[in-house]
């Protein structure tokens, strides 16, 4: 998948700087604070140390980028843009293994997508911005109103379907998922649709009946394409912060998630949290929202957003 359609590279980067604003007015204010006038000291490493983890980079990380600035730097004068910079670029190391594009695989037709996630995290947006990005790139796509229990989640979808040009597949309100799931998927075949986007209710991790309708969904696409569903797309509202965690725990062993997507990161100030999630987790960040328009929806890219977060130009 391209980086965006047609609109420049600059205008994206814009967004993410001001979308990540939250989180990184907060490091840069604090880096500065901090290291103003003073040596690179114990105590100063310390509060560095409080300051990572309140934007909730994780243990692992932080530690390991204060002890790499403590080797090269402690002792010495250092300036919070150099603190910053060496920062962001600790955390496209780690980033940059994750930060993979999901990509349509033309051997399969099509290359289904399920998308989960508990209530609240933007699943039915993400699915119709997702759409457009498939769109844009010229790919054929249906779209699946899974969350057969919210009228508001079919409508919405049907709202996406119209701006993009897609069908929308829907049945009755409370109609069983999986089998929506299974004749969306032969409506796809039979048209030769390139992708179908499957959306789901929102749920609980901790509500195991819930979970298992999920892998229900899964056990019923196979029967008509036994390597489907293709990619699926945990969506993680950023805001939680460390809730993630347990969220991508859940989800990862229940339905064998194969890549996340953090929505709202212009709404808080815990945006390290993708760095946490890609330390633990290892699984790729396909996606990542930094507001309600359609174009605020992008690949995720490491570089850009490590420089972002340490409220650097992303072009750096």
């Amino acid at each position: 998948m391209t980086d965006s359609s047609a609109e420049p590279k600059s205008g994206w980067f814009k967004r993410l700087v001001g979308g990540l604003t939250k989180t990184s007015s907060r490091l840069v204010t604090g880096i500065t604070d901090i290291v103003t006038k003073r040596k690179l000291d114990d105590a100063m490493l310390m509060e560095l140390t409080d300051l990572l983890l309140a934007a909730d980079i994780g243990t692992t990380t932080a530690d390991r980028m204060i002890q790499a600035l403590a080797k090269s730097r402690f002792g010495k004068d250092v300036s919070g843009e150099e603190v910053r910079t060496a920062f962001a670029a600790d955390i496209a190391k780690v980033l940059e293994p994750v930060a993979r594009p999901l990509s349509v695989d033309p051997a399969h037709q099509p290359f289904v997508v399920l998308m989960v996630g508990v209530n609240g995290a933007g699943k039915t947006t993400t699915l119709g911005k997702l759409s457009k990005l498939y769109r844009d790139d010229g790919h054929n796509v249906a779209l699946v109103a899974g969350d057969t229990f919210r009228a508001a989640a079919v409508e919405q979808l049907k709202v996406w379907g119209s701006r993009t040009n897609s069908p929308v597949i829907a049945g009755a309100q409370g109609a069983d998922p999986a089998g929506l799931a299974f004749d969306a998927l032969m409506q796809a075949r039979k048209r030769g649709d390139d992708v179908l986007l499957i959306d789901t209710a929102g749920r609980l991790q901790n509500r195991d009946e819930l979970m298992a309708e999920l892998q229900k969904i899964g056990r019923v696409l196979r029967k008509v394409d036994d390597s489907a569903p293709h990619a699926v797309l945990l969506v993680l509202d950023a805001t939680v912060g460390q809730n993630a965690h347990a969220q991508v725990e859940t989800f990862k062993s229940m339905i064998g998630v194969t890549g996340l997507v953090l929505t709202k990161l212009d709404g808080t100030a815990k945006g390290g949290v993708i760095v946490a999630l890609a330390e633990k987790f290892k699984l790729p960040v396909h996606f990542i929202g930094v507001g309600e328009g359609a174009e605020d929806l992008r690949p995720f890219t490491a570089h850009s957003f490590a420089r972002s977060l340490m409220g650097l130009n992303p072009e750096g």
